[in-house]
């Protein structure tokens, strides 16, 4: 009986990939089969190769201060009047007739209505004491007015005009000499402040052998409202004597520079 041939039989060589690709293909299927998005595997380029940092470059810092002075063009005069009197309302027509006078006297100097502001009104019982008992002695009125002059060598008139009219029921609380419009002279001590933080800058760069760069950041720390400082002249033309002075804003800065 003839024998069968047996076709000759052939085995595929073993696959040359190692055992951890095959694992990574088998997760990414079963991620695929679950609806989960594969995440590849970081690339050789996509791995940190140990690169350096650049170093922060130089700085200095800074902090500028300046100030800027001006003659006051306006003054604001604090005065009222006070009466004394049995009862309320004999206190208070008492202190009427004087605020009248009071005020005609300003006007007539120059104040306008403009400036003219009632600050308080008052009245109110006034007692003595004697080994702890109380005693009524009367009731006191009193109003005060803020007054802007606004020429300023007439203050001391304003002020005498007031001490003429109200006599013994006339107060002046206080006289402040101000500038009507401080803006320009803020700016001028901001300016004043920014030139002194870059002289101090452009120093510091020299002695540590740089040159000085540009303005990094520059912040306000503070900014002085114009105030008045020592006296410097005598601005009654008649009536009771009054200096002015002058006003002085302030500004102080920080500012970064880059050293090169």
């Amino acid at each position: 009986m003839p024998r069968s041939r047996t076709s000759p039989s052939y085995t595929a060589p073993p696959s040359r990939t190692s055992g951890a690709p095959r694992a990574l293909a088998a997760a990414v299927v079963t991620l695929l089969a679950l609806g989960l998005p594969a995440v590849a595997a970081p690339t050789a380029a996509a791995r940190p190769t140990g690169a350096v940092t650049a170093p922060s470059p130089a700085t200095v810092t800074v902090t500028g201060e300046g100030g800027a002075s001006a003659q006051p063009d306006l003054a604001v005069v604090v005065a009222g009047v006070e009466a004394m009197a049995e009862t309320p309302r004999t206190a208070l027509d008492t202190q009427a007739a004087a605020v009248t006078a009071l005020l005609d006297a300003v006007r007539r100097q120059g104040v306008a209505e403009a400036d003219i502001r009632t600050e308080s009104v008052s009245v109110h019982p006034v007692h003595d004491y004697t080994d702890g008992a109380a005693r009524l002695r009367g009731y006191q009125a009193a109003q005060t007015f803020s007054l802007t002059v606004r020429e300023v060598g007439r203050t001391g008139a304003v002020l005498q005009s007031i001490t003429d009219a109200t006599g013994d029921a006339g107060r002046v609380h206080s006289v402040t000499f101000d500038v009507s419009d401080p803006a320009p002279l803020l700016a001028r001590a901001r300016q004043a402040a920014h030139e002194d933080a870059h002289t101090k800058a452009l120093q510091y760069a020299r002695l540590s052998g740089h040159r000085l760069g540009r303005l990094v950041s520059l912040s306000e720390d503070a900014t002085g409202y114009p105030r008045p400082v020592a006296p410097a002249a005598d601005a009654a033309s008649g009536g009771v004597p009054v200096a002015p002075g002058v006003i002085r804003a302030t500004a102080t800065v920080t500012a970064v520079y880059a050293l090169d």
